[in-house]
Order: C-alpha cells, then sequence, then structure tokens
C-alpha cells in the first residue's frame, strides 16, 4: 500500500469520525475525551479530530483543558502498564543484545528537556514513545512531569492551528509552525528543570 493511500485511508477515518461525533451533540465531548484517553494505548485513532471536537464544543480553555488532561493520563497509562508489566522480561531478553543495550542505555539517560521535546512534537508516535520509555530505566515522575509539560504543545497545535496530516505534508507553513512549538516546549523544558532540578531528583 502507497503512503499516500494510507494518509488518506486516515484522513478518510478522521472525517467519518469528526461527522459521526458532531452528530452527537452533548455526547460528543464525552465520547471524545474517552477517545483521547484510549489514544495512548490504540495509536491508530486520530487524536486530532478528538481534540477539535472537545474545542468546538466546550470552547478552547475547557475543551483544550480536558483533552490535555485526558491524553496526559492516556499516554501515562500505556507507559505504566508497560513499566509495570513487561519492564522486567525486556530488560531480560535486552541483556542478550548489546545493540539493543546499548540502546536502551541513550533511553535511559534521556535528559528531562529531551523527554519533553520529544513528547511536543505533534505527530510523533506518541504509543511507541510511552511504550519504549515503560520498556527503560526513565523515572516514573521524570516522564509523567515531562507528559504534562509536553502535551501541553500537542493539544495546542492540534487544537488551535487545526491541521491534519495530510496538511503537514502539503503545507509548508504547518512545518514552521511545529518547528515554532517543539523550540518553545524545549526552551519551556530548559527553564522548568533549571527550577526544580528534575534531572537531579529523578
Amino acid at each position: 500500500m502507497e503512503v499516500t493511500e494510507i494518509i488518506n485511508g486516515i484522513k478518510n477515518m478522521g472525517d467519518f469520525l469528526n461527522d459521526f461525533l458532531l452528530s452527537l451533540g452533548v455526547w460528543a465531548p464525552i465520547l471524545s475525551s474517552i477517545l483521547i484517553l484510549l489514544e495512548g494505548i490504540l495509536a491508530f485513532l486520530p487524536l486530532v479530530v478528538f481534540v477539535t471536537i472537545n474545542i468546538l464544543i466546550l470552547g478552547p480553555i475547557v475543551g483544550g483543558l480536558i483533552s490535555w488532561i485526558m491524553t496526559t493520563i492516556g499516554s501515562f497509562l500505556t507507559f505504566y502498564l508497560c513499566r509495570k508489566g513487561f519492564n522486567n522480561f525486556f530488560q531480560n531478553k535486552v541483556s542478550n543484545s548489546k545493540k539493543l543495550l546499548s540502546f536502551m542505555n541513550k533511553v535511559d539517560n534521556l535528559k528531562f528537556k529531551q523527554l519533553v521535546l520529544l513528547i511536543a512534537i505533534p505527530f510523533a508516535p506518541s504509543f511507541f514513545i510511552n511504550v519504549g520509555a515503560g520498556l527503560s530505566n526513565i523515572s516514573i515522575k521524570k516522564y509523567f512531569y515531562s507528559l504534562v509539560v509536553g502535551k501541553i504543545f500537542v493539544i495546542i497545535f492540534l487544537g488551535y492551528i487545526g491541521c491534519n496530516i495530510v496538511e503537514c505534508f502539503t503545507n509548508p507553513v504547518v512545518l514552521i509552525k511545529v518547528v515554532v512549538l517543539v523550540v518553545i516546549a524545549y526552551i519551556v523544558a530548559q527553564i522548568v528543570n533549571k527550577k526544580f532540578d528534575l534531572d537531579e531528583r529523578f
């Protein structure tokens, strides 16, 4: 299957979900918030659709706040389940592979600002980031705080700019906005880390 067919398939699913949720009226933000939570576990769900629905119906402040809380909880839940359910098994497997062990050591040593930067990229595969972090030895508290900061910029981008996957490939202005938001996220992470010294604490 070609990349364009995959992109169009995701877009069609997003359009269908958008129309379906809008037809639910007052129930739309409730269902979309549940789907935002599940998006941390089910990677194929289009987060942009659910965030947009919340903001359209509940407004930018309330809709954005609920979306941020739900996506943070969903991502942390995926991370925590991997940490508690599969970490020991995975670590045993890693010890038998020098290349994998070297890679996981790099993941383990990611700084707070680097985690925030990774999480803040709007269309980064959050599911795989959560799973990878869960299978590593990254501090639970450090990852949680990274999610809290990084997801703010994801919600801002998806909710206020209203970008979709197709636009990211066709509109250079969108890419510039992504870069700007990621840079801001990095600066904020620097400030937070300097103030609370999270790398040393956790």
